[in-house]
């Protein structure tokens, strides 16, 4: 589910390890080539854009929302001088990113949609329950954190984005301690929803993942609004992508898997032929916009696993843009969940 990017960096608490994820995988399928100019839209520890630029004398954009991320890019600005640029942002907006470097259209953009082992291993940032630490899980600096989220919302409103983003059956009931519990004191710790979970789900001896893994990713993807900022990166990256530009997305559970396989499989598909026996319906037919480059997801090898447990849910698909005009702004039925709204039947 979750995933390191990147090289050794100096991170809160001494020199940590990261290790980027199908990093082979990902070249391979971008090929990154003198002149191009290729988008890493979630740069990370910078794994990504230091292999691309060792690759080929090319030029690389990186984005990333966490302004932690961004203090290790100095040291590639230095290393590759007029040919890496950083950019604090969401990857959604790489078009407005593009345009403010002068750039109509790039070569190549790469997502890798895991939380930075630099995030997972500094408790203040609230991602783990392995330490103990402030409920944040913010990747950027704005907006209501994690514990704002638990403290406020009402116990339907939890349910679901327990359910939906962590695909947790047993949501009601870890909701309903939580209002329990908050009613006494706010939850703001993340040592203290960790036992919670624990204490109604129970936890076996022999059980590998933590009974509260599922809440916490239902948490971090509300609170940083993950998947909506997948789909519309999606379509961003289809419009500012040239004919014969590669797209490779790097995902790590089922909900992300899902959006990316339905954007691209909705992309590739030929147009569908109407019967002569029926009126137009009128609506406009696109011609692919992409060409997969692998119809089955490429997955970690043992090798990889066992040298970083974290890859092993690592799902890469990856596709070629095509000469197709992009198929606009319309990203429905891609599987980005809706939750119920206070007041709503």
């Amino acid at each position: 589910m979750m995933t390191g990017r990147g090289r050794p960096s100096f991170a809160a608490g001494g020199l940590a390890r990261h290790i980027p994820v199908l990093l082979s995988e990902v070249l391979k399928a971008l090929e990154p080539e003198d002149g191009d100019t290729i988008i890493d839209g979630t740069f990370g520890a910078g794994g990504y854009s230091r292999a691309i630029l060792e690759a080929a004398d090319c030029r690389v954009i990186a984005i990333d929302r966490d302004p932690g991320a961004l203090a290790h890019a100095q040291e590639l600005t230095e290393t590759f001088p007029g040919r890496f640029r950083a950019v604090l942002g969401r990857y959604s907006e790489m078009e407005r990113v593009a345009d403010a470097e002068g750039i109509e259209a790039v070569d190549g953009v790469v997502l890798d949609l895991g939380v930075s082992s630099m995030q997972l291993d500094q408790p203040e940032r609230g991602f783990s329950f392995a330490k103990d630490g402030p409920l944040d899980m913010r990747m950027g600096a704005e907006g209501p954190t994690a514990a704002d989220i638990v403290n406020s919302l009402d116990e339907a409103q939890l349910a679901d984005i327990i359910y939906i983003f962590g695909e947790e059956r047993r949501s009601r009931a870890i909701a309903k301690a939580i209002v329990r519990r908050r009613a006494a004191a706010p939850m703001t710790r993340t040592g203290e929803l960790a036992d919670l979970v624990a204490g109604v789900l129970g936890r076996k001896r022999d059980e590998a993942k933590h009974p509260a893994t599922r809440t916490f990713q239902a948490l971090r993807l509300h609170v940083n609004a993950e998947l909506d900022e997948l789909a519309e990166g999606l379509g961003a990256a289809e419009r500012l992508l040239r004919p014969g530009g590669r797209l490779v997305v790097v995902t790590f559970h089922s909900l992300e898997d899902r959006i990316v396989k339905r954007f691209l499989a909705s992309r590739s598909a030929p147009p569908q032929k109407g019967s002569r026996f029926l009126p137009d319906s009128g609506e406009k037919e696109f011609l692919p916009s992409f060409q997969l480059l692998n119809r089955r997801p490429v997955e970690p090898n043992e090798e990889e696993v066992r040298s970083n447990p974290r890859a092993r849910s690592a799902r890469l698909r990856a596709a070629r843009r095509t000469e197709a005009p992009a198929h606009g702004s319309g990203l429905a039925g891609l599987g980005v969940p809706e939750l119920r709204r206070k007041g709503d039947a």
